[in-house]
């Protein structure tokens, strides 16, 4: 039964910081600190449940973006996607080409928890009063494919915020759409991401809880699905001060608790 709950448990901190601009990857494994290491395979597949939640979300945007190729405004913003995508998948390769590793330990996730909530206060008070910027330029989605590796180096960064964040200082400061690119983005790229490691975790599947994977599965795209759901209408009339604030209490939280 505990190891239920901890599934639970694990299913929700995925579905809630997947998407929201306070890193999933640093918020699950300071929770495994606790709640006890799970495999790759059971981390991929509460990872996927957020990404098919966030499909679901945008699906008929996404099916007019790939059916109405006819009008000059969805090919401009599907190749733009296409470029961003490219982008992250080129650097993801290289990194992953020399060896790169995801940090474990807390100390170095609570530092990018609280230097990216500074950077979160930094950059909603350079857009403040700015008119809103609604339309993608090539510099827009340039960085954003670009800052989309940054998140995938240093856990605790948060590959929402990264993205979101770049957007806007690469002028697109309309939060909402900010956030749409930002998300649709994410989708292919954590689904690529989400395969790789599915084809590095075949030989686990004869050992894996199936039962505990399922649940954690959809517990996590049940919350991703409200959680996403809710921050859409936030951004409608809030800025992101918020995310940024308890990303500096909870990194210096950590680092009291972990750094020795």
């Amino acid at each position: 039964m505990a190891d239920l709950w901890q599934t639970v448990a694990l299913g929700i901190i995925e579905g809630i910081t997947e998407f929201l601009p306070i890193s999933s990857t640093g918020h699950l494994l300071i929770a495994e600190h606790w709640l006890g290491e799970r495999t790759e395979l059971f981390n991929v597949a509460i990872q996927a449940g957020a990404i098919l939640a966030v499909a679901l979300i945008y699906w008929q945007r996404l099916l007019t973006l790939v059916t109405r190729l006819d009008e000059h405004a969805n090919r401009d913003y599907l190749a733009k996607l296409v470029v961003a995508f490219l982008i992250t998948a080129i650097g993801g390769f290289i990194a992953t080409r020399h060896g790169f590793k995801l940090s474990e330990t807390v100390v170095p996730i609570a530092f990018a928890l609280i230097i990216g909530g500074v950077v979160i206060l930094a950059v909603e008070r350079l857009v403040a009063g700015r008119a809103p910027v609604t339309s993608v330029t090539w510099n827009v989605a340039f960085w954003v494919g670009a800052c989309q590796i940054l998140a995938a180096i240093f856990p605790g960064t948060s590959r929402s915020a990264a993205t979101i964040f770049a957007a806007m200082l690469a002028g697109l400061t309309a939060r909402p759409a900010a956030t749409e690119f930002a998300f649709l983005v994410g989708i292919p790229t954590m689904f690529a991401a989400t395969g790789y490691e599915l084809m590095k975790t075949r030989g686990e599947a004869g050992t894996e809880d199936w039962t505990a994977l399922t649940i954690g599965f959809v517990i996590s795209g049940v919350v991703a699905f409200i959680a996403v759901k809710w921050l859409l209408r936030y951004i409608q009339t809030h800025r992101f001060t918020v995310f940024a604030w308890y990303r500096i209490l909870f990194g210096g939280a950590l680092l009291l608790a972990f750094w020795r």
